[in-house]
């Protein structure tokens, strides 16, 4: 991501812009040729296992014909004094 003067390294929307923008990249990828309504919906319904570079490992974007939510996953952590410690799996709200 290059350096936008003024801007507040602290501001996650910097972040979500980039990566739903990303997001979109894969699905437009996924439609082809057809780029429909109907075909949009669907290719956005089925991203499966997308890994961004700025999510953390092992967190993948996942959607589906009855789930469109693509962040499903977290990984917890715990501030150590100096730096964030993850711990434990990724979880899943899939159930996965």
């Amino acid at each position: 991501m290059s350096n936008v003067q003024g801007a507040d390294i602290g501001d996650a929307n910097y972040l979500h812009g980039t990566q739903q923008g990303q997001i979109l990249e894969q699905v437009l990828k996924q439609c082809g040729g057809d780029l429909s309504r109907e075909n949009v919906l669907k290719q956005a319904r089925g991203i499966r296992g997308l890994s961004l570079p700025t999510l953390v490992p092992g967190v993948t974007i996942n959607t589906g014909p009855d789930n469109s939510m693509a962040y499903t996953q977290l990984q917890l952590q715990r501030w150590t004094g100096s730096s964030w410690e993850q711990f434990g799996n990724v979880l899943s709200a899939d159930g996965d």
